[in-house]
């Protein structure tokens, strides 16, 4: 079978590029045909480039500012991303060419698609998607006898973010997919209540994939070890995060390191400030970790993957639902802390018991392969 996937656009992003292929790796391994469907955000009009070189100039040269946030124009884009391209390159193909408004969109029909499944990642939230329709197919007819399946298809919260007209149209549209499946247990609830149909709770797709996969790549490229042993993935920085991570470096003598762009690309720093470190290397990094700490979804996933021992710290902007789903599936709801907390010991002394969270996974897995061996009979 030919399938297309459609998720979020794959950007310099470590969850969401491996969640794609992971999907893609799942899906080829079962015997398919597995294509991305490279959907991206629609290309900036010709005033808004304008409008951002005009600030550059304004900024630096006329008011004499030393260090302003800016948006990276189409080169510097390929020079913070060439690591995280590198590997688009290598491990997720075939990729379609880039696709940025509906007429583009609608001429993947000429590939010939079997089946087009959307997910995984939030694709089915409004403010994070380039157009929330596409990812309900609404450019698939019904005469394009193609199949329609949501893979582990997220909200991202567990409250209702469409506006009525979405809620109206994409309950229209998801009625017409041949199976449909999310990635929290939130989401269940949310597509009976909103959406009027049943979902199934399937686990995100880099859950389907063994750690020996991960192991893999990070061997094809030769990477080194890690520069410490405490890991630390944080998306959102603040000084309550920065003090827990002294702290729990302190008491578990292990030395913190991270692996992330050493600083967001502003009017000062250099462009080489900015480059997203490798794929491989994040993946060694939980590798060689005794201990994480994280505030990104993938960063728990990855924990779990690798048995590595975690504090998870709750990110309510970005989504705590995620993080409560995922952890009750594991039985790991005490790996969470939020806002105003404070350190205790007890928070990293806590063993987990990694046989039965292995086994929980191996159940899970099985689960949500027979969702997808079903799905696309």
């Amino acid at each position: 079978m030919k399938i297309g996937i459609l998720t979020q656009p794959l950007i310099n992003n470590y969850g969401g590029l491996l969640q794609a292929y992971a999907l893609q790796s799942t899906l080829k391994e079962m015997g398919h045909e597995v294509w991305i469907i490279n959907r991206q955000p629609s290309k900036p009009t010709i005033k808004r480039i304008v409008k951002n070189q005009v600030k550059r100039i304004i900024l630096k040269h006329l008011l004499k500012r030393t260090t302003f946030s800016l948006d990276p124009n189409t080169k510097e884009k390929e020079i913070i991303g060439t690591y995280t391209n590198y590997f688009k390159r290598k491990h997720i193909q075939p990729i379609t060419s880039e696709i940025t408004d509906n007429k583009q969109l609608n001429e993947i029909k000429n590939l010939n698609f079997d089946a087009i499944v959307v997910g995984s990642d939030q694709v089915w939230r409004p403010k994070y998607s380039p157009n929330i329709f596409n990812y309900f197919l609404d450019f698939i007819e019904k005469e394009d006898q193609i199949k329609k399946i949501s893979y582990a298809a997220s909200f991202g919260v567990d409250q209702w973010e469409f506006t009525p007209e979405q809620t109206r149209i994409c309950s229209e549209l998801v009625k017409k997919f041949n199976a449909v499946s999310v990635r929290e247990s939130s989401g269940v609830k949310l597509c009976e209540n909103y959406l009027s149909i049943s979902a199934s709770h399937v686990l995100d797709p880099t859950l389907l994939l063994n750690a020996s996969k991960y192991i893999q790549v990070t061997q094809e490229e030769n990477e080194p070890t890690s520069e410490g042993k405490l890991m630390t993935y944080i998306l959102d920085e603040n000084t309550e995060k920065d003090k827990l991570i002294i702290d729990v470096s302190n008491w578990l003598k292990i030395k913190p390191f991270t692996v992330m762009q050493k600083e967001k690309l502003t009017g000062r720093n250099t462009i080489e400030n900015s480059i997203f470190p490798p794929v491989s290397k994040w993946l060694k990094g939980f590798m060689d970790a005794d201990f994480v700490i994280t505030d990104s979804f993938h960063g728990c996933v990855f924990s779990i993957i690798f048995n590595k021992p975690f504090l998870a710290v709750g990110n309510k902007n970005r989504g705590i639902a995620r993080f409560t789903s995922l952890l009750k599936t594991f039985n790991l709801e005490d790996r969470l802390i939020l806002d105003n907390f404070s350190f205790d010991e007890k928070m990293i002394d806590a063993s987990i018991n990694w046989e039965n969270v292995n086994k929980i996974l191996e159940e899970e897995q099985q689960k949500s392969f027979s969702f997808l061996e079903n799905a696309l009979k």
